[in-house]
């Protein structure tokens, strides 16, 4: 009689387990493919189905951490911390998927170029603020009197803008001792990495595979060539930009004279340097980078000794917007590496716009960053990953580089170039 009863309850306390293993295991079905179903109400359904106290008692024992919430948490909220507390082989799998970002329209290659020659911000023949909305070029026009407002504020240009401009301040002092330091498992951590050194636009993703900083880190950016030829190629896609002192029609206060004087920097640093000037962007910014790409391709070619390419852009942003900071006593204006993926978030990879060097690219950017943070903190912003090509792909050791803005000085653009100069030093000397 005793085994008997033994043997019963043992079978009933089975099929009580298997029942509480059941739901639990519907709950995380219920969570796995949240956005296939309607979670609150499909849970208020299951626990319907649980209507005995028994039931209800044997499923608190068995699972306790379905009822120690609070009532306030909403049932979706409920089932997330469940899963992640009971199922933590979840968790593993979300830390591979990509890292989300809003979908887009599917665009044809026609618009993508479009996009990619005007995809940064920047300002019109007018003055006005231009960016890429969904659906192509809109423009953002501010009310007269809010422009008027932000216009006390901007930069003011000195009476003698060229002699601003040339009047470069020779008293830079490297930094030698980082004034901070990120360690490898700090940088390996995912979602440590991304929230404290990059942007996802929306147009694209990236997940922990491509964004491993023990790759990243671990790809030398040293170059291999001597300064016999020439190891460095610096130019500009977009010519034209300017600042808000400078002089319509004198190149020296352009992006193309702070080029030139991040050319002077690095030459006295050693390297060998060629600056290209030529202008892509002078009609119209639409087609700037399908201008330039064949002739940086030929350029390489005709120099098989340039290792280093480096797009320098600069930055559009609202009138307001003042992108600067202080680096040893010297207004400086910020920096920021920019990385396109080749992938766009409906469409994934662009087939047509390959780019065998992405990692590299992503390598280069990701060691620019953490100098700069670790050797001139406040520096450089977050480094920006988008969704198209931007003719990275000709070189390994691509940067894309977006110094200040239209509302910085010429001044504080040459500041730049001496703390980037020097991260450069740092990065990739032999």
């Amino acid at each position: 009689m005793r085994k008997r009863f033994r043997r019963r309850f043992r079978k009933r306390e089975k099929g009580k387990l298997a029942a509480g293993v059941a739901v639990v295991a519907v709950l995380g079905v219920c969570v796995l493919f949240r956005d296939f179903a309607r979670e609150d109400a499909l849970l208020e359904r299951i626990l319907r189905q649980a209507k005995s106290e028994s039931y209800l008692r044997m499923l608190k024992s068995a699972s306790p951490a379905l009822f120690y919430e609070k009532k306030e948490k909403s049932p979706m909220q409920w089932m997330f911390d469940l899963a992640f507390s009971a199922v933590p082989v979840y968790g593993y799998v979300t830390d591979e998927e990509e890292y989300a970002t809003q979908s887009e329209s599917e665009i044809s290659y026609e618009a993508i170029l479009a996009r990619e020659a005007a995809d940064e911000n920047y300002i019109d023949e007018t003055g006005e603020l231009v960016t890429v909305t969904d659906s192509g070029l809109g423009e953002i026009r501010q009310p007269k009197q809010q422009e008027l407002l932000e216009q006390e504020s901007a930069p003011q240009p000195p009476q003698d803008a060229k002699e601003q401009a040339v009047a470069v301040n020779d008293s830079f002092v490297p930094n030698q001792t980082p004034a901070v330091t990120y360690s490898r498992e700090k940088l390996n951590d995912f979602d440590y990495l991304i929230q404290n050194f990059y942007v996802v636009d929306r147009t694209t993703t990236i997940n922990s595979s491509q964004l491993n900083a023990d790759d990243l880190l671990g790809r030398s950016m040293k170059l291999t060539h001597d300064a016999q030829t020439p190891q460095i190629l610096i130019y500009h896609t977009h010519s034209q930009e300017r600042f808000a002192d400078s002089l319509p029609d004198d190149p020296a206060t352009s992006i193309v004279g702070v080029g030139e004087y991040l050319t002077q920097l690095l030459t006295n640093y050693g390297f060998h340097v060629l600056h290209h000037t030529g202008e892509y962007d002078v009609e119209s910014r639409d087609g700037a980078y399908s201008k330039a790409g064949p002739v940086i391709e030929r350029i390489l070619k005709d120099n098989p000794g340039i290792e280093i390419v480096i797009d320098l852009h600069r930055d559009g942003v609202a009138e307001g917007t003042h992108l600067v900071t202080e680096i040893q006593g010297k207004q400086t204006a910020s920096i920021m590496f920019f990385n396109g993926l080749s992938r766009t978030t409906a469409n994934g990879d662009i087939s047509y716009l390959p780019n065998p060097y992405i990692q590299d690219n992503l390598a280069f950017s990701l060691q620019m960053q953490i100098a700069a943070e670790e050797y001139y903190p406040g520096f450089s912003r977050a480094v920006y990953l988008k969704g198209y090509r931007y003719n990275m792909h000709y070189c390994p050791k691509t940067l894309l580089v977006e110094a200040g803005a239209q509302t910085n000085t010429v001044q504080e653009m040459m500041n730049a170039m001496e703390p980037l100069a020097d991260l450069l030093a740092k990065v990739v000397a032999p």
